[in-house]
């Protein structure tokens, strides 16, 4: 019996507009609901990101955000991570000088920290993923702990800005989640951990869990689910850690997967 479902939203639940189809997702939720499942948002985005794409459901909704270092459920954190300024400050200051041309983003409890210099497309393309953003003209001028820190790469050297981040592997997690992402956090915090607290949370097994997921943060995801499903659109390393490939994201597979199951289960 299924009692908790995730998924993660950009390239596995969002189209490539970055939305949903909202009248299918009010008639799955519904259901869901009837069937005493929860429903959680798994992504790097700002949980107030997320808050806005999901209006008022947000309130009914798990939402595991800001690279799986936050648990909000009805407008409350009940768990976030945080990684020491100093830690954080050094791994910017690599972060700077191995390139001057992707974008540093240095999230805190106030928000999302970036450099006002940004061109303006850039900054447009962090508030896809940010509702609170704050302008800074050095990020060492940053006092706070951090939530994470993410890195944006329009050209996709990210894979080659990872190696300079090796020093500090054995004090922070990080992944290349694609070659235009990587996700800084604290050390061990990712998708698969977070999830697994929110399990013990609402008691809930590995068994009676299915996940949804295509990119490479995604993997440790899957791995706390029994109906783990990957897209048709995922990394070829992601698929192969699912017991299950669905359809692509731009069809809606997630919410159509999840109504085909539940009416399995109901029979």
């Amino acid at each position: 019996m299924i009692k908790l479902i995730i998924s993660d939203l950009d390239g596995t639940f969002l189209n490539e507009q970055g939305d949903y189809d909202r009248q299918l997702f009010a008639k799955v939720y519904k259901q869901m609901t009837k069937e005493n499942v929860h429903f959680v948002a798994c992504t790097g985005k700002q949980c107030e990101r997320v808050e806005e794409l999901f209006g008022d459901y947000s309130q009914h909704i798990w939402i595991v955000g800001d690279s799986a270092t936050a648990i909000k459920f009805n407008g409350e954190f009940v768990y976030r991570s945080f990684l020491a300024n100093d830690l954080g400050q050094r791994i910017i200051n690599t972060l700077e000088q191995a390139s001057t041309d992707h974008v540093i983003i240095a999230c805190t409890a106030k928000g999302a920290v970036i450099r006002s210099d940004l061109p303006a497309r850039l900054k447009q393309k962090v508030r896809g993923s940010y509702a609170s953003i704050i302008e800074v003209d050095e990020l060492s001028s940053i006092s706070d702990d951090f939530i994470k820190i993410t890195v944006y790469d329009e050209t996709g050297q990210c894979p080659q800005t990872r190696m300079h981040l090796t020093p500090y592997e054995d004090n922070v997690y990080i992944v290349v989640s694609e070659a235009n992402w990587i996700d800084i956090t604290d050390y061990d915090v990712h998708k698969g951990n977070t999830i697994k607290k929110l399990q013990q949370m609402l008691n809930v097994t590995v068994n009676e869990t299915m996940a949804f997921g295509d990119g490479y943060n995604d993997i440790e995801l899957l791995e706390q689910a029994e109906y783990s499903f990957a897209m048709r659109n995922a990394f070829e390393e992601t698929k192969a850690k699912a017991n299950f490939i669905t359809g692509y994201n731009t069809d809606s597979a997630v919410l159509k997967t999840i109504q085909l199951i539940l009416n399995l289960q109901a029979k």
